[in-house]
């Protein structure tokens, strides 16, 4: 196949791995219009003619006990695609993300011959280091979004790039806020708080009914609050009952899927550790991050983290810049007390927004191009 119209598979795993996939796969069908790409994704990339073989939110399981729970349904899903692969293999497979399921599919691929790319390099430097000899194993190249991780991958002997993080570029650097509330029937002397508690069932079950309650009590101490909760496709029947459990007559205004006009239209956002915590960064928004999952995960988790911080802001800065609450400790009355803090002091959220501001220039290039360049150069090789 002529590298002017390679054939591709992509596996990306739930809401995150669909979206930053779509940033790429736009630069690809730029370069390429008659590309032809299949695998496991999500409906942003299906809008650009991927061939979905499998949902992404397939792949939604985060935590050791709940990827055991689910474990011989990703194994099976796993086997069968990489058959598929092998029977009529593509002329590179790009992994995103989601490397508990990707790494294993990549090496069993990479030894039959057919080139492999891991966009979003494993985060070796936060935790579970040793990850970097299978990574050396089973990725031809790495596809990074950090501009600190090429040189580390370099060290032990893993092609990388840095293509820059592809939300910096499809994020505006100036905050559309007015739109945002427009979009939403919110009103400029609103102040609007927003929860994002995650797009995996397993964090609709651990988070969500705890940002709910503390939704309550921020609406108890003052009714004027206004709440948007953006919901990941298929969640709705999730997320409608916690309602009148968890937040009974508080109005929460539920939005589909529109994650960035909450947080453009927002003062302030309870949110799940991810990469929802990116986009809040860059869309220059206060937050307080909340995470609870299976206890056992937690522990496991705990032991294996090399950094004090969990949430990506905090990460990339070096610095605990916003508060992060955990298991036990991510109760709704810290939560709420929390987010009134900086709700209360406009002047330690225009310090914040501007070291934002600081990280979205870093992280800001032209991914789309930088990876599809990247992607042909491997082609050609």
């Amino acid at each position: 196949m002529s590298i002017h119209e390679p054939r591709l598979a992509m596996v990306a795993g739930e809401a995150s791995g669909d979206l930053l996939a779509s940033l790429v796969l736009a630069g690809l069908k730029r370069r390429w219009p008659a590309l032809a790409v299949h695998g496991i994704g999500g409906p942003k990339m299906s809008a650009l003619g991927f061939d979905a073989w499998w949902p992404s939110d397939k792949l939604a399981v985060r935590g050791y006990a709940e990827v055991l729970r689910h474990y011989p349904e990703l194994l099976g899903i796993r086997n069968r695609l990489a058959e598929r692969l092998l029977q009529d293999p593509p002329d590179a497979f790009i992994g995103v993300d989601a490397p508990d399921f990707n790494l294993d599919l990549e090496a069993r691929l990479k030894a039959s011959g057919i080139r492999t790319i891991h966009f979003i390099g494993p985060s070796i430097w936060a935790w579970r280091g040793e990850r970097i000899e299978k990574i050396k194993r089973a990725v031809d190249h790495v596809l990074c979004i950090f501009p600190f991780e090429p040189a580390l991958y370099a060290q032990h002997g893993v092609a990388a790039t840095y293509v820059g993080h592809p939300l910096a570029d499809a994020i505006p650097l100036e905050v559309p806020r007015q739109a945002s509330r427009q979009m939403l029937n919110l009103q400029d002397t609103d102040t609007v708080v927003a929860l994002l508690p995650g797009s995996r069932r397993s964090e609709i079950q651990y988070i969500a009914p705890t940002l709910l309650e503390a939704a309550a009590l921020m609406k108890r101490r003052r009714p004027a609050l206004r709440f948007v909760l953006p919901v990941a496709p298929g969640l709705y029947p999730l997320i409608e009952p916690l309602l009148p459990r968890h937040a009974p007559g508080v109005d929460v205004q539920l939005i589909d899927g529109q994650s960035h006009q909450a947080l453009a239209a927002c003062d302030v956002t309870l949110i799940a550790s991810g990469t929802a915590t990116l986009e809040a960064a860059l869309f220059k928004r206060p937050m307080v991050i909340a995470y609870k999952m299976h206890w056992l995960s937690a522990q496991i988790m705990k032991r294996m983290n090399y950094q004090p911080w969990v949430g990506l802001p905090n990460i990339l800065l070096e610095d605990f810049a916003v508060p992060e609450l955990l298991q036990a400790a991510a109760t709704p009355d810290r939560l709420a007390d929390a987010a009134f803090a900086w709700l209360d002091d406009p002047a330690a959220c225009a310090r914040l927004a501007t070291r934002f501001e600081a990280l979205h220039h870093t992280l800001r290039r032209d991914t789309a191009q930088a990876a599809t360049d990247a992607i042909e150069n491997i082609l050609a090789r």
